[in-house]
């Protein structure tokens, strides 16, 4: 049997389905990865991204901070592709239990999503770092040179940089989530982030299934590996289940 009609399969015989998922599922929407060959790493700044995106750089030079973050990560400019339609869908079809993401795009709520665990925030979600008034995406993104707050205090997307630890309450949901899981599908993820990639050692259900453009350090413990464009594979398993 064809491997994403094996999965498709898969999905439509369990109970209870968890999808993990990477950067490389927002890429298809015209965001840019960090970690591939033409990713934001892979390019030249006046500072290595690590660095911008910490919570050092963000507290001690919040201007080019906003500088690279406007430019690079915001999400309104796009929209949330088939992928994300697709889990929404499965979602809505009681086939999919829970979506993780390491992903702060917010693409897959925009999708129809609705339970998502964010392990990295969203840039959705912003609040002043002196009264903790929360703030959207628009207003961060649209006002010119670093953001604040009506109090004068600068305004910090509720993302988890560099330096700083995951929220535990989203941590241990995640870990539930996993645990607790009959088929986990990876998707569109390195796993070579930590401690995001670390949550894979939770699973220990039926079917652990990986997609993937490339090899990852957990390919040889899969159940089903398909390397290929996560939003084929996802286009490809809507038709199967729709038509079956």
């Amino acid at each position: 049997m064809d491997k994403i009609m094996n999965l498709a399969q898969i999905i439509k015989n369990s109970s209870n389905t968890v999808f993990f998922g990477g950067a490389g599922v927002s890429t298809e929407s015209g965001l840019k990865d960090f970690r591939s060959k033409d990713g934001l790493y892979h390019e030249t700044y006046k500072y290595p991204p690590e660095e911008i995106l910490s919570h050092h750089f963000f507290i001690e030079n919040p201007a080019e901070f906003y500088r690279f973050y406007k430019n690079k990560l915001n999400s309104l400019k796009y929209k949330p592709n088939i992928t994300h339609k697709v889990l929404s869908y499965l979602e809505q079809k009681k086939l999919l239990k829970a979506v993780i993401t390491q992903n702060i795009d917010g693409f897959h709520q925009m999708a129809g999503s609705k339970n998502v665990v964010e392990l990295h925030g969203s840039v959705l979600r912003n609040y002043c770092t002196n009264c903790n008034k929360c703030y959207d995406a628009k207003k961060v993104f649209s006002e010119k040179g670093i953001p604040r707050c009506e109090c004068g205090g600068m305004i910090k997307p509720d993302v988890v940089l560099y330096e700083e630890q995951l929220k535990e309450e989203n941590l241990e949901k995640a870990i539930r989530y996993i645990s607790e899981a009959e088929v986990l599908i990876i998707g569109g993820t390195s796993l070579n982030v930590y401690p995001a990639a670390g949550l894979i050692n939770y699973f220990k259900g039926k079917y652990l299934v990986l997609i993937n453009k490339e090899k990852t350090p957990y390919d040889t413990r899969c159940d089903l590996v398909i390397y290929d464009n996560i939003a084929t594979v996802m286009g490809k398993i809507s038709n199967d289940i729709k038509n079956g």
